[in-house]
């Protein structure tokens, strides 16, 4: 049996990172969610995830309970060591990444795309205002960030979200599976 793909989903802050993933999951429950391990508090919401302090972070980390981990806007980020066994078993995972861990996160799985969600700028401001979890200066910190280029060399899927969302799972989907679309 062939291993599942980490995919890794990328795109700026607002882009729907999140919508979309479970959208994909809802259209095909085959797909696997990945949840991370934040130094987030867990009341600000967004994504699942497993809140923890930096320095049980650290010492997951140290104990070889990571894939992989990285630190983006101040906070640190990982995706569990267990996902290897789901891959294992042939399943697709979807996994919210950051550009800057794209390198680490192919080198760190056997097989290893990247879904890169788009949106224009004015869509990324409005919906970052709309989440409530950042003030005035993150926000035009995060929106600094967007164009942000990714990596040469890897394998790269690219969706446009400004629209409706099923329109954008659907575009995704098709991509990720074009022999299923």
């Amino acid at each position: 049996m062939k291993n599942g793909r980490l995919i890794a989903v990328v795109g700026p802050s607002g882009v729907g990172k999140d919508s979309v993933m479970e959208g994909l999951v809802a259209a095909d429950p085959s797909l696997h969610l990945v949840r991370r391990t934040i130094t987030r508090a867990p009341e600000l919401g967004g994504e699942d995830y497993d809140a923890v302090s930096v320095a049980a972070f650290n010492n997951m980390a140290a104990d070889g309970q990571f894939s992989i981990h990285w630190r983006a806007h101040g906070l640190q980020y990982a995706i569990p060591a267990s996902i290897q066994a789901v891959l294992a078993r042939g399943h697709d995972c979807l996994a919210n990444f950051s550009r800057s861990a794209l390198l680490a996160g192919d080198a760190a799985f056997d097989r290893f795309c990247v879904l890169n969600i788009t949106a224009s700028p004015k869509t990324l401001a409005l919906r970052l205002k709309a989440r409530g979890r950042e003030g005035e200066e993150q926000i035009a910190k995060r929106l600094a960030q967007a164009a942000k280029p990714l990596p040469n060399g890897l394998n790269v899927l690219t969706v446009n979200n400004d629209g409706a969302l099923d329109a954008t799972v659907a575009q995704a989907l098709g991509l990720l599976q074009p022999v299923r679309a």
